[in-house]
């Protein structure tokens, strides 16, 4: 008899269409809510999306899942997942963050690195599973964005540790780390499967992109880098394995309704006779060889409020140091079309920061600067391993990019695509500390916009003590004056608009909020209470007004 491996997970709810995905352990039909479909198989693995129509605006449906008509979920003792379809009105309640690792939810793991080197402390998305429980269903967040680093492939538990050493040997090829498609559903399970996070994410549609850790650290920072990682004999199957896990566990569930009936990937691997793993690996292949040629970027409405996510990784062009983006051209022209106005609020997912600290802005812009010769070739080498040593790749060391992405922020601000938004807000997570900035457009640009960055990292994966005395360095004044020196020693202009935060930033582990309602907009940002790793609570850290 099929059983469930993992799932049932809510993707994507809109007035009329739900999607729900699972994953079994043999070919199967899956039925929820009187509707059904067929697994289909990649490398022995059995999945399937299903779309439920017909739904209506503004109501609620509890479901089970039934595998060839057997009711296998809600286990024995568990909850059911619950479909709310939003109504059509302009209120929304988005939670988000980024960078979550998978080891166990109880000590040693839920201390601080302080008093265990294992430490993690308490998971912010297991308090956020806590709060929903308590709390009435019309409390919770309308959605889930999980802007990032979803899976760690080169940071594995304990437990995937040993499965790595008893299948092929921790020395051997990628050793502790990933190495193919196989290891990285191990990653997937593990990461939702624990019963919280299994609820919440059965219960709360979720949107989601990756981040370099999702692939390996610093993945795609430069061409020097590709080059190097193409030479490792067990690279090449450890990126196909990050694309076609990636394709089956996340992407998939990012698309709407309509999007999943067009999709020529999916059809082709619904309709194969058989295992459909190299229709998949050839995909991934095309996916990381040409890299204009394949979006993962995508949109989701809510109301009058329009999500726009950005892959920042994939996309990239690094080949040449004189010539960086963030994304491709094509992908580029698409983002810009979708970053438009004649909406109310306008939400920018990117799971790097575009506003970082000024002095870190700085500092990137002037290392892009040197790698690209700005200081002659001698200083090309050593401005290679900087940029790799301390991760400057962020927006500012895309200059051209942060340039495109900034101006068409302020023209859509001002009107210039339509009606200017009453909020424009960027997403991203990353740098392991949350922190909202507000920018200020020169005089006479015509902004009406509210616009900040709101950055919400990590979901659980703390900075150590060393390391948040060494950020805490980097974001201040003397740091910033200093590294504004540096950039125009290089010749960087200085960017077209300013910012600042609104408050310290934090570095615990924590989830974001973006509440909209009519023209209003306010963001929070939360920390975990470590008291009780068994019931995780929230500490608010951070309440502020975007517009309104």
């Amino acid at each position: 008899m099929p059983a469930l491996v993992l799932g049932p997970m809510l993707r994507y709810a809109d007035p009329n269409e739900a999607t729900v995905w699972v994953e079994t352990d043999e070919a199967c039909e899956v039925e929820v809510l009187e509707q059904s479909t067929t697994t289909f198989c990649v490398a022995g693995h059995h999945y399937a999306i299903l779309i439920l129509e017909g739904l209506r605006p503004g109501s609620e449906y509890p479901y089970t899942v039934k595998l060839d008509g057997r009711l296998v979920w809600p286990e024995r003792g568990s909850r059911q997942g619950l479909i709310r379809t939003p109504d059509k009105d302009d209120r929304l309640k988005l939670a988000f963050g980024t960078c979550r690792v998978s080891v166990p939810h109880e000590p040693p793991y839920t201390l601080p690195k302080e008093d265990d080197p294992e430490g993690r402390e308490v998971d912010s998305l297991a308090a956020l599973s806590v709060r929903m429980e308590d709390s009435p269903e019309a409390d919770w967040p309308d959605a889930l964005m999980l802007i990032g680093d979803q899976v760690y492939a080169d940071e594995v538990s304990p437990k995937v540790a040993e499965r790595i050493a008893d299948r092929r040997g921790p020395k051997e090829g990628a050793g502790e780390e990933i190495a193919n498609f196989e290891e990285y559903t191990w990653l997937y399970h593990e990461t939702w499967s624990d019963p919280a996070i299994r609820w919440l994410l059965s219960s709360l549609p979720s949107a989601m992109i990756f981040d370099d850790h999702d692939v390996t650290d610093d993945w795609n920072t430069s061409g020097a880098w590709i080059s190097e990682q193409r030479q490792k004999e067990w690279w090449r199957e450890r990126l196909l394995g990050a694309y076609m896990s990636y394709w089956l566990y996340q992407h998939l569930g990012n698309l709407s309704p309509d999007e999943l009936r067009e999709d020529d990937v999916l059809r082709k691997v619904r309709e194969c006779d058989g295992d459909a793993e190299e229709i998949l690996r050839d995909f991934a292949g095309h996916a990381a060889d040409e890299v204009e040629t394949t979006r993962w970027s995508y949109i989701r409405d809510f109301g009058r409020t329009r999500l726009v996510v950005l892959d920042t990784r994939a996309g990239r062009l690094v080949e040449d140091d004189t010539d960086r983006r963030m994304l491709s051209r094509t992908e580029w022209d698409w983002a810009a079309s979708q970053i438009t106005g004649d909406i109310e609020h306008l939400l920018i997912a990117s799971s790097l920061p575009v506003l970082m600290s000024p002095g870190l802005h700085h500092v990137e812009a002037w290392n892009e600067a040197l790698c690209a010769g700005a200081w002659g070739k001698w200083a090309v080498r050593p401005s290679e391993h900087i940029r790799r040593l301390v991760d400057l790749e962020h927006w500012a060391a895309f200059q051209q990019s942060f340039r495109d992405l900034t101006d068409r922020l302020r023209a859509v601000a001002a009107g210039e695509h339509g009606k200017a938004p009453a909020s424009i807000i960027l997403l991203s997570g990353d740098v392991h500390h949350a922190y909202v900035a507000k920018t200020e457009f020169p005089d006479g640009s015509g902004v009406t916009s509210a616009v900040v960055q709101a950055v919400c990292s990590p979901m659980r994966n703390p900075l150590d003590s060393r390391e948040r005395h060494v950020m805490k360095a980097a974001l201040s004044k003397p740091g910033a004056a200093f590294a504004r020196l540096l950039s125009s020693t290089a010749g960087v202009p200085p960017p077209a608009l300013r910012w600042h935060f609104v408050d310290d930033p934090t570095f615990d582990n924590q989830v974001g909020m973006v509440l909209t309602d009519g023209s209003t907009s306010r963001i929070t940002i939360e920390r975990t209470d470590p008291d009780d790793w068994k019931r995780p609570g929230f500490k608010l850290s951070l309440d502020y007004e975007v517009s309104g």
